[in-house]
Formats: C-alpha cells, structure tokens, sequence
C-alpha cells in the first residue's frame, strides 16, 4: 500500500503535535521552583501542618484562588504584603493598585529580591509566574498590562500572602 506524500506530512504533523504538547506539560514550572534550594525549606509533611489547606493547594502546588474571594483584594491601608508561608516582604501598599481582576494587583514588589520568576507552560503557553524568594511559594503571575512606571501587573492570590499595617 503507498501513501501520499500528503498523507505522510498530515502523519508527520500530528507526531509532532503530540510530541510538543508532551514537551510542554512537563515544562511547568511548579515542580522546577520547589526542587531549588531555598533559604527558608520544610518537609511536604511540615508545609501541611504549619498552612492551612487552601493556603497549601495554591503555595506548594500552584493552585489559584477563586476571583473577588481575599479580603486582600480590597486592602487598602499602608503596609506590607508578606508570605503566607515564611512572613518574607513581598509587597508594598504604596505599589497596589485596583484592576478589577478579583486579585490583589501590584506593579512592583518591595524590592527586587522579594520574589522570584520562572515560566510556567502549565495552559499550555507560556506565563510568568512569580513566587517567594525565600520559601518558593507560588504567588500568582506577571502580566504586562499594569500602570506605569512598569507597566505589569503582578497577580498574586490573596490567600498566599498576609497583611501587616503600618
């Protein structure tokens, strides 16, 4: 039996395509930001016992709160965003801003070792995604949609992170 050269290409394709979608879910970026070493490290089984259970879902396994769900979405007094995880700075009251998404927004952390970035392929495209540069703990993601002077929004769960006035 022959096949067309077509038929050949259209079979080429769709290897290929499955070959790619593969690549790209193990590219996601989770397992890579917990395997690092950082400055703050506890045991799965410590992690589960020091944050409560929605605060572990979206810290160790990247998941994402529901839109207008944190208190924090509508903090508006001065002071300091920190890690839910570690009480590591992230985030400053002076650079929060309301973009009606449903999640605390910010155009810049503390300072620029407050957080780390790393890519995420997990819907099958590439996003940035931020986490704590002390613990690992995923935030959220940077969009390039946010105010001046940076002009990104940084999208962080809520439930990620704790308030401290002042």
């Amino acid at each position: 039996m022959k096949t067309s050269l077509k038929d050949r290409r259209a079979a080429l394709a769709w290897l290929g395509a499955g070959t790619s979608a593969t690549a790209l879910a193990a590219c996601g970026s989770s397992k890579e930001v917990r395997a690092r070493d950082y400055r703050i490290s506890y045991s799965e089984a410590e992690w589960r016992r020091r944050l409560s259970r929605e605060e572990y879902r979206v810290l160790r396994e990247a998941g994402t709160e529901r839109p207008f769900s944190s208190p924090l979405d509508n903090e508006s007094r001065r002071g300091t965003f920190v890690c839910a995880g570690c009480g590591n700075r992230l985030y400053s009251s002076a650079h929060k801003f309301d973009s009606g998404t449903g999640w605390p927004s910010f155009w810049q952390p503390v300072d620029s070792g407050a957080v780390g970035y790393s890519t995420d392929y997990n819907l099958g495209y590439a996003r940035r995604e931020v986490h704590c540069a002390d613990c690992g703990g995923h935030l959220g993601h940077v969009f390039n949609d946010g105010p001046r002077p940076t002009g990104e929004r940084h999208c962080i769960n809520g439930v990620a992170m704790d308030f401290r006035p002042g």
